[in-house]
């Protein structure tokens, strides 16, 4: 009897070892001898080895990441990440221009509008500030329904550059948005490819409401933790994964969306692990537990702020007139545009929410990777079930950028030709109504 799995698979092969042919022996021919039919045909022998047993394959660990590799991966993404920058300093140069011609500063339309002039005050002064509703008597806008990432890490770096918190909150939100690019190229990049990557990284830019990624907003700061949230999952580095769950979910309330798919890929992962028999993975786990501590740490703080530890921050929602209702006002919104007529920004607004739920389905045919599809489907839930507010609910979309994949995929494999058109097209689209959305019509955004 063998003694070893060595001596096992050699004795396997000796067993399945065929007769060894003559050499330079003609192959048979249709010009060869005919066969008699009589004669009976001659099927080929086919030999199989004794099965062999084996040990279950070692777990995956993920690999070791260095400085060589982020250089790479940096070399790979610079040029999506550099025409990102060309768009959205595009745009800004168009708001610029016609801020100057109604003599008002760039900065504050950029720095101090709507939801920004709401961070602003909570950098400066912290929680409390509330103001009565001016679209209906009864309603409160509170500043705890704004997530404290953004404004407080506008806060410290206020303390530390002497630039003012305007232009803090400004340099924040460019700096996310560009870790963001990358992070959008670095995902799709695993996903579905180079090409594609970037195909997505422009297309993201020259969204018509990618004017908010230049804004004092929480989006690039989200959008920058999602995505390398989305890339460790698939990379499976779980702790990073889970660790950037959390500030996404301290980041904005659809944050949420990522911690969603953090859990998602741990689940997947562990019953794929279960049916194939390798050990279960402890920072899988400790991912799914750590991701949404973000999230609901200020939603259970907010509740305790106001009396109601689970009610407390819907509550404050409900104050705003931010309930869900299943999209119940969303019809009827879209009812009241075929109805009567309004301003651009209400079509505009319903075309990409019937687009992104168009998208939605065909990433659902296509079968996008697991964590993708479930922060997707996440935020196009919340965006389209959410009541009021109807013209940002786009913005609310914008750092669903998976959702792009079908488009990048055809203008990566259009014609030269037609790329350079599109590309043109939507960029003169995107800079035309960031600059309407902010500078012409007063309407939230």
């Amino acid at each position: 009897m063998p003694t070893s799995g060595t001596a096992d698979r050699a004795g396997a092969w000796q067993r399945a070892r065929p007769v060894a042919q003559a050499p330079n022996r003609p192959a048979p021919s249709g010009r060869g001898r005919a066969r008699n039919h009589g004669e009976p045909r001659r099927e080929p022998h086919l030999f199989t080895a004794d099965p062999v047993p084996s040990s279950p394959p070692p777990a995956a660990t993920p690999p070791r990441v260095g400085t060589a590799d982020w250089a790479g991966a940096w070399r790979r993404a610079r040029p999506a990440v550099l025409a990102f920058a060309a768009a959205r300093l595009a745009g800004i140069a168009v708001l610029t221009l016609w801020a100057h011609r109604r003599h008002t500063h760039p900065r504050d339309i950029l720095g101090l509008e709507w939801d920004a002039l709401w961070y602003h005050r909570i950098a400066e002064w912290g929680y409390g500030t509330f103001i009565p509703s001016w679209e209906a008597p009864g309603l409160r806008y509170d500043d705890l329904a704004f997530f404290p990432l953004y404004p407080m890490a506008v806060r410290v770096l206020a303390a530390v550059l002497p630039i003012g918190s305007v232009t803090c909150a400004l340099l924040l939100s460019w700096v996310c948005a560009l870790l963001a690019a990358w992070g959008v190229f670095a995902v799709t990049e695993r996903a579905y490819g180079r090409r594609t990557a970037t195909a997505v990284v422009v297309l993201w830019a020259l969204l018509p409401h990618a004017i908010v990624l230049s804004m004092a907003y929480t989006e690039p700061m989200m959008t920058a933790f999602a995505a390398w949230a989305l890339y460790a999952t698939m990379t499976r580095r779980w702790l990073a994964a889970g660790l950037l769950g959390a500030l996404a979910g301290l980041s904005r309330p659809n944050g949420v969306a990522v911690c969603a798919a953090v859990v998602a890929a741990v689940l997947a992962d562990a019953w794929h692990r279960r049916r194939t028999g390798r050990p279960q993975q402890a920072a899988a786990w400790a991912a799914a537990a750590i991701a949404p501590l973000g999230w609901c740490g200020y939603v259970l703080w907010v509740g305790f702020q106001t009396g109601e530890p689970l009610r407390g921050y819907f509550d404050v929602q409900s104050r705003w007139g931010s309930d869900f209702d299943f999209g119940h006002y969303a019809l009827h919104y879209v009812k009241h545009l075929v109805l009567s007529p309004d301003n651009l920004s209400a079509y505009m607004a319903t075309a990409l929410c019937a687009g992104a739920v168009l998208l939605l389905a065909m990433a659902l045919m296509d079968r996008m990777p697991l964590p993708l599809l479930v922060y997707s489907a996440v935020l196009v839930v919340i965006a389209l079930g959410g009541a009021n507010f109807f013209s940002c609910k786009p913005r609310f979309l914008l750092p669903a950028f998976p959702l792009l994949a079908p488009c990048a995929g055809a203008l990566a494999r259009a014609r030269p030709r037609t790329t350079a058109l599109a590309v043109v097209t939507l960029a003169g689209i995107s800079l035309g109504y960031g600059t309407y959305v902010l500078a012409i019509v007063n309407q939230p955004l």
